[in-house]
């Protein structure tokens, strides 16, 4: 049985600026793997573990200056679907890293392609959400744009890091699913939430061995407080106005992208598979948006449909 939302001509009228919103957030995220490169020493649990740190500041201090007296009152009300929420982020966050060390990046990326599809699949099973048809050809390319990335590189890899994968994906779909589900509720403190169990799970592992050089602690910081706290923000604010699928498929571009800026930066030549792949996730995401502003209807004119 679907559960109820509210009625879809609300979420219409700030549809478009909420995809540009996602689109922003992917590109600032796409340049995490250019700052990875740019890691020397950490290991990927201190770099886990600082850049949690740097989003815990970040969302700190960004939730103490627009709530001020009501700080712990917001984080309160994000609830137990709030905390559920944070969980999910968190294991996402964490069997990221440890599906890129046991796998191939291509078998990473190929699974975690999966997400707007396993988005699609639990907003559709718990909200009832249904996809506009653009949005479904949109999907359609950049999934095929996805498999040209990635099937060079396709190999068996390792049964561990495949299933972390798995779990990355399924994980952070369900937090889109959860996100999109509370989206009249403030959920900028799951944030707090995901980042204080990551950093947590950290300091038990390595049983607080965190003393890394202080460039890689500031490209940590700079990682997880400007440009995943950027994409997580907007993620939230965006999955008021769109659908759980549209936000995750959007996301794809940080793989497209990233690449791009590890090869302009440092050198690192992707393979023609890689361009061709990542050209037609950007153009595919790139047409959906311009479609988007081309037609949206004003707030007055906008009717009842399905998202």
């Amino acid at each position: 049985m679907a559960i109820s939302t509210t009625p879809q001509h609300s979420i219409d009228t700030r549809h478009g600026f909420a995809m540009l919103l996602m689109i922003a957030g992917s590109i600032a995220i796409s340049f995490g793997g250019l700052v990875q490169r740019n890691i020397e020493v950490a290991d990927a649990w201190q770099v886990i573990f600082f850049r949690s740190l740097g989003m815990l500041i970040a969302m700190l201090i960004f939730v103490a200056i627009r709530y001020r007296g009501r700080v712990l009152s917001t984080v309160y009300g994000i609830g137990r679907m709030g905390l559920l929420g944070g969980a999910m982020l968190s294991v996402a966050g964490i069997t990221f890293i440890q599906a890129l060390t046991h796998t191939t990046i291509a078998n990473a990326l190929f699974i975690l392609g999966a997400i707007p599809f396993f988005a699609a699949l639990l907003a559709r099973i718990f909200l009832g959400e249904k996809l506009r048809r653009t949005t479904m050809i949109t999907m359609a390319g950049a999934a095929f744009g996805l498999g040209v990335m990635v099937v060079q590189g396709v190999s068996v890899g390792s049964g561990f890091g495949n299933a972390m994968a798995l779990i990355t994906a399924v994980s952070f779909a369900l937090y889109a699913v959860i996100v999109r589900y509370k989206r009249q509720t403030e959920m900028l403190p799951v944030m707090l939430v995901s980042s204080c169990i990551v950093i947590a799970i950290t300091l038990l592992v390595k049983a607080g061995d965190m003393a890394i050089p202080l460039r890689d602690i500031i490209l940590c910081l700079f990682w997880g407080g400007c440009l995943s706290g950027f994409v997580n923000w907007a993620f939230i604010i965006a999955s008021r106005h769109l659908a759980a699928a549209e936000v995750t498929l959007i996301m794809l571009l940080e793989f497209a992208l990233g690449p791009v800026w590890v090869w302009l930066f440092i050198g690192e030549t992707p393979s023609f598979a890689t361009v061709l792949g990542g050209s037609m996730i950007i153009l595919a995401v790139a047409l959906r948006a311009i479609f988007e502003l081309i037609t949206r209807p004003k707030p007055e004119q906008t009717p009842s449909r399905p998202v």
